[in-house]
């Protein structure tokens, strides 16, 4: 392997095994020795790469948006409408938060209150979802009454909440769970005429979408 591809692969370790470490220990308690001893490599490799802690949290949480945005691009490529492309996104999304380390560190990061930052994870999962319900309100795909704004809040509480529970029990990142909701939800939120063909248990399966590659450095680690 050259040097250039030596040194992506130990900032994706990096990457993964910070977002192990944040995950369990939080922003504040997570060592960048810990975090270099997980990922294999020297101290000296993980200053090379990023230059403070700070740093390897932005670089997760960027990742964790690549995640974000994969799943969101695979749940538009499924037939089915606008509705059924929101159901889908969710339970996928919850799916890689029980499975995937660097989706799950990341939005522990977008919610960890020590850092002081506007998280992009969650501004992009939000805006997704805002949009997603206009689209739904102008299509005439929603019930008369709903309010498209008032949805979407209710839905991105509703994911933030899993999320955030689902880092103490599993539980409520399940696939169960997400269909539960969507059975409570449906029936208020869609018009009528799009109700009998929406799945409440969406149109899986879910499987891991491609992270884009971290972007090169000018040396090898």
């Amino acid at each position: 392997m050259d040097g250039q591809g030596r040194a992506l692969r130990t900032r994706r370790a990096l990457i993964q095994a910070a977002a192990e470490v944040f995950a369990e220990e939080g922003f504040v308690h997570a060592s960048l020795r810990a975090i270099s001893e997980r990922a294999g490599v020297s101290s000296g490799a993980l200053h090379f790469h990023f230059a403070h802690k700070g740093a390897l949290a932005e670089a997760v949480e960027a990742e964790a948006t690549e995640v974000v945005r994969s799943i969101i691009r695979a749940a538009r490529s499924r037939p089915g409408g606008i509705l059924q492309t929101v159901v889908d996104a969710t339970h996928a999304l919850m799916h890689h938060l029980a499975q995937d380390a660097v989706a799950c560190g990341g939005f522990e990061l977008a919610g960890d209150i020590s850092r002081r930052t506007n998280s992009p994870l969650r501004r992009e999962w939000q805006h997704w979802i805002e949009e997603s319900l206009r689209e739904a309100e102008r299509s005439g795909a929603l019930a008369q009454g709903v309010c498209a704004a008032d949805a979407a809040r209710v839905i991105v509480a509703a994911t933030t909440g899993f999320q955030v529970l689902g880092s103490a029990d599993a539980r409520w990142l399940s696939a169960q769970s997400v269909t539960r909701l969507w059975e409570l939800l449906l029936p208020r939120l869609a018009a009528e005429h799009c109700l009998d063909r929406l799945l409440c248990a969406g149109s899986g399966p879910w499987t891991a979408p491609p992270r884009r590659a971290p972007a090169p450095t000018d040396r090898p680690a």
